[in-house]
């Protein structure tokens, strides 16, 4: 029997749109991978990287946290050169800024580079006593920081909204603070250095805004300028320091597993910046705070399973106060930020209607 003009048309229509529907179906799989194996790569360089510098900064024969902070800086800075070596050799496979040393932009880099080094080394002082399990409590008042400095430095006025959820996370680090001490592993200078990089992680964020337009918005320029402006910072405070001595007299200094050690700590710290970066660009800003705040849930339990702790519900209440605030935080200066862009185009095109 001859089929009729109709159903023939019937059949190709529905089988275009199975094939749409098909290629649909297999573009959204293969972007849900390409997601999922960038969030695993941030988390993996994350996570490790901060497990690495426990390991290395816990070293009781090696007490020089300075001088382990400054041969991180050492090697992204050889990173950034070497990346531009490949940029130039592979420009369709590698993608980096050609960076040429300027005098000039190098001091206009320099003050966020002093607050880039308290960052670090607040940082790293931090997980040196405190240990990784108890570091994202030490390192919780970031989001606090930012508030106070914005309303002190930008004149910023925060929500209510945003105040409760700063007011949930300096609640979890009291409480985290106080089962810390009831367990009697209670470190009160990691405490005070945790809040001290909270701090400068805060100012950090503020003077990169403004530093930004020296190196014209490239992250990595920005990066090359201040790792090599840390470098040369690094080696009076390393002297002051008396860090000289003691490394002079490290047992372990010919020894190529620790500089392999150290070396692995610099690429990873070089890592995380690129692999942020990837995360921002393949989901979202308000996604990638979700998921750092995730990772620092997974990197606390991995903690206390390794070194086979027993933490109490108040302890792990603690935690969750601090995640689950700094998580409401985001949410909400995500919307707030949602309603002033759509208020602002509203604005616009009212503007636009009235000159019409």
């Amino acid at each position: 029997t001859q089929l009729k003009r109709s159903s023939i048309l019937r059949m190709a229509l529905s089988g275009s749109e199975t094939m749409n529907q098909d290629e649909h179906e297999e573009s959204f799989i293969l972007r849900a991978l390409r997601i999922a194996v960038v969030v695993a790569l941030y988390w993996f360089v994350s996570i490790t990287m901060v497990f690495l510098n426990n390991y290395l900064l816990d070293n009781r024969e090696l007490d020089a946290p300075l001088f382990i902070t400054f041969y991180q800086c050492v090697v992204t800075v050889a990173l950034c050169w070497l990346m531009q070596l490949f940029a130039k050799l592979c420009p369709g496979v590698v993608d980096f800024p050609s960076v040429r040393f300027d005098v000039k932009t190098s001091r206009e880099v320099l003050p966020l580079s002093i607050v880039f080094i308290g960052m670090i080394t607040f940082n790293n002082m931090c997980l040196k006593y405190v240990g990784v399990a108890f570091y994202t409590i030490g390192r919780s008042l970031s989001t606090v920081f930012n508030v106070l400095l914005s309303f002190i430095i930008l004149k910023q006025t925060t929500s209510f909204q945003a105040l409760i959820c700063c007011g949930i996370i300096l609640g979890g680090f009291w409480l985290g603070v106080d089962q810390e001490g009831l367990a009697g592993s209670l470190s009160w200078s990691g405490v005070f250095f945790g809040v001290l990089a909270s701090a400068f992680v805060s100012l950090n964020a503020i003077y990169t805004k403004k530093v930004m337009p020296a190196v014209d918005g490239s992250i990595w320029k920005l990066s090359f300028y201040n790792n090599i402006n840390a470098c040369v910072l690094f080696l009076p405070l390393i002297l002051v320091f008396g860090e000289v001595g003691k490394v002079a007299s490290f047992s372990g200094l010919t020894n190529l597993h620790f500089w392999g050690m150290m070396t692995l700590g610099g690429v990873f710290g070089f890592a995380i910046g690129y692999v942020t970066g990837l995360q921002i660009k393949f989901t979202s800003p308000l996604t990638h705070n979700v998921s750092g705040t995730a990772k620092a849930c997974a990197q606390t339990v991995i903690a206390v399973v390794y070194n086979s702790s027993s933490k109490s519900l108040l302890w792990w209440t603690s935690n969750m106060m601090v995640l689950g605030g700094s998580s409401a935080y985001t949410w909400v200066k995500s919307r707030e930020m949602q309603k002033s862009t759509q208020e602002f185009s509203t604005q616009r095109e009212e503007k636009n209607t009235l000159r019409v």
